[in-house]
């Protein structure tokens, strides 16, 4: 189902950070620096973990980039550079942070705002300062949030691709859980259907009978049994791009009172969508999902029984990015943006239901990648 799927192209990264480059000169900043992580991958397809060794991006508003890495590791890294520039390797007895002010330097930049990643953490910061006083950092995350709020057709259609993956493959769970199967055993059907299709596991958190009412679960023990509600949370990825889809369901017949409260996290979903429209604050949307469930006797607020985390999130390259469904968020919705809808609701002591899709705004409204699911009896 992956086979067929299209990375990111080296010229849409491009792209990409000519058009990060732009911002920064509009702004006055004369660099970017950007360690390990999904917004390095956004523009450069390294894929590097983090560890106590810095690999890292300098992105100077005018000219090459240049990246920063271990010598050791130096071949690793270049397999995934996908946009050229130059690589500057450091021995262990060296500083990255001297390296990095040298590509700064390099770059006319020799003094004045540069910004730093949002997630980029403290001690490369501060080597940063150290090794160059003249530089003071800012906050990078108005610049990179204005590059990757908004999807481009090539990442859609990888997103697309992989929640068509994490459905099928949760169809295939629903067809073959049994009783007695545990949490683990169900996780592990669904992380092989997973990559029989393609995609590649991302996670696969399965939470059943009294351990669904608590949204990321219980160290209990539990084992599937008739009667026992199963909420399953999974996602995969393709080619980086993420899913991220819930199911709730029952093993054998519902309760009237699991009925109802699935149908009530349906149209939880389906409030969120109508609410959904171009130029609103994306935190309408989970206070219209909130007020719903208010009337219907839930919370009120996020107090338990009720809905007691946000109603979605940002999704992408991260399985949760800005913006977010959640009261107080003013970031204005518009097309290109996605998000999943998953406005749960929890009982402490008794069950949970989760029901959630990833959709992205268009002009003419919300479109899902998956659609809802039909009914607790018909789940997938």
């Amino acid at each position: 189902m992956a086979a067929g799927a299209k990375p990111i192209s080296r010229e849409e990264r491009v792209a990409r950070i000519a058009k990060l480059q732009r911002l920064m000169a509009d702004q006055g900043v004369g660099a970017m620096i950007m360690e390990s992580g999904s917004s390095l991958d956004y523009f450069t397809g390294v894929q590097w973990r983090r560890s106590e060794r810095t690999t890292a991006a300098v992105i100077p508003a005018r000219g090459d980039i240049v990246i920063v890495t271990p010598a050791f590791e130096e071949p690793s890294v270049r397999e995934t550079l996908a946009v050229g520039g130059d690589v500057r390797p450091w021995d262990e007895h060296e500083s990255p942070f001297a390296r990095m002010v040298q590509a700064l330097r390099d770059r006319g930049v020799t003094s004045g705002p540069v910004a730093f990643e949002d997630t980029t953490r403290l001690f490369i910061l501060d080597g940063v300062r150290e090794a160059g006083p003249a530089y003071h950092a800012v906050s990078g995350t108005g610049l990179v949030r204005a590059c990757r709020l908004i999807k481009s057709p090539a990442e859609l259609a990888l997103m697309q691709t992989a929640n068509d993956v994490t459905l099928a493959a949760l169809r295939h769970v629903h067809t073959n859980v049994r009783a007695g199967m545990t949490p683990g055993e169900i996780a592990a059907l669904m992380d092989s259907a997973t990559v029989a299709l393609g995609g590649t596991p991302e996670f696969a958190l399965v939470l059943i009978n009294e351990a669904s009412a608590y949204p990321h679960g219980s160290r209990q023990a539990q084992t599937l049994r008739d009667g026992s509600v199963i909420l399953m949370d999974v996602g995969c990825t393709v080619h980086g791009y993420q899913s991220d889809i819930s199911r709730t369901w029952v093993l054998g017949s519902p309760t009237a009172r699991q009925r109802k409260v699935w149908d009530t996290v349906k149209r939880g979903q389906e409030i969120a969508l109508q609410t959904a429209r171009p130029g609103i604050p994306v935190g309408a949307i989970d206070d219209a999902v909130r007020a719903y469930y208010e009337r219907e006797g839930w919370g009120p607020g996020y107090r338990l029984p009720g809905l007691s985390h946000r109603t979605g999130h940002g999704i992408g390259l991260d399985g949760h990015e800005p913006p977010y469904l959640v009261h107080g968020d003013a970031t204005p919705l518009a097309p290109g943006m996605c998000f999943s809808d998953e406005p749960g609701l929890y009982i402490p002591g008794e069950f949970g239901i989760r029901l959630e899709d990833c959709w992205r705004m268009t002009e003419a409204g919300p479109k899902l990648f998956t659609p809802f699911a039909k009914s607790i009896d018909e789940p997938i």
